[in-house]
Formats: structure tokens, sequence, C-alpha cells
């Protein structure tokens, strides 16, 4: 299995880096092929979205949608703010999930149609939060999982499962250790 792990924090060696290493040493313990991605590497725009068919897609997108295309198994990483994911990992979603590499829309007069691209993939959510993952899911409903689930589906990709570390802001350095340990776990799992 070809496993691609993408780190969707903004920012240089954070958690969510040390978490995604841990995965990733776990993962090195099966029989998989590993690649990483780092969003913050991209340096992705934030005032555009998608692009104009009659303009070339720039190297760094064809670059992460190669990445994408050879995996079987995505494991996204990134914290969640504000209820969902960060601004840099949503841009990422809006400029390499596009139609022709993701999906492409049917012609259709009555229903939106359309082909799902990235079909037979599965994917798999780690997030940390300041809030503990049992409020976020209960009371605030689970947004950002659910639309990285969307996005996902959307485009042929599952099933698409989810870990959640929190609250991180008053975790200590002995709970910090069982979530890296956990992500870990959670790459030898992989088959």
């Amino acid at each position: 299995m070809n496993v691609l792990i993408i780190n969707g924090h903004p920012g240089k060696d954070t958690f969510n880096h040390a978490l995604a290493n841990a995965f990733k040493k776990g993962a090195q313990k099966t029989s998989v092929s590993l690649k990483t991605l780092e969003v913050n590497d991209m340096k992705l725009r934030l005032d555009m979205t998608g692009f104009n068919k009659e303009k070339a897609i720039p190297e760094n997108i064809l670059k992460a949608q190669g990445m994408i295309a050879w995996a079987d198994h995505l494991v996204w990483i990134y914290p969640t703010w504000w209820s969902t994911m960060p601004a840099m990992l949503k841009a990422f979603f809006e400029q390499v999930f596009i139609s022709g590499f993701a999906f492409e829309y049917k012609q259709s007069t009555q229903v939106v149609k359309w082909d799902k691209f990235l079909k037979g993939k599965s994917a798999q959510i780690i997030s940390t939060m300041d809030s503990p993952p049992w409020y976020y899911k209960l009371f605030v409903g689970d947004p950002g999982f659910k639309t990285v689930k969307d996005i996902m589906n959307f485009c042929g990709i599952k099933p698409v499962k989810r870990t959640y570390f929190g609250s991180v802001k008053v975790s200590t350095e002995k709970q910090r250790q069982k979530w890296l340990d956990k992500a870990e776990q959670l790459g030898r799992k992989l088959k």
C-alpha cells in the first residue's frame, strides 16, 4: 500500500509535526511505501481558489496531485482551529482537488452529476484541538471532520476515519507522549 502523510499545519516544528513523525515511525515498521507532503512548504496563495482551465497549473500543485494519485491511503494531520481546518489546508483542497484531477462534472440539465477520479483510496484524519474531542463532536457537531469527509467522498475517497487529540492547550507532557504513542500505533496498523 502507498501511504501519503499530509501535514496541514501552517507552522514548523509543531506538535502536529511530532504526530506526523510518530505515525511515520509506526508505518515504517510495516510493508507500506511512504511519502510525506508539508502543505506549508507549498507556498500556496490564500487569495485565489481553483484554476482557470486556460492557464497552466503551477508545478507545486502538479507535484501534490502526483503524490495523491500515487497514494492508496491519505493521512491528514492538522490542528482544528475555529472548529475546522487552518486556512492553508483549505487553500490546499481548493487548489489541488480541482476539476480534471479529483473529479469532473458531467453534462446534465436537471441535476448535478460528476465522475469521482480518486476512487479506491481511503483516508485517516488526525487532528489536534484545544477543546476536549467529546465536546467537539457532541456539542459543536464535528464540522471539521464533516467538511474533510465531504471533500474526500465527493472525489471518491472512502472510508474516511478520524482520531482527535485534545485538549492540547492544557495537556501535560505525559499526555502528549500518550498521543504520540497512539499516532505511532495508528501507523503500525497499516497493511
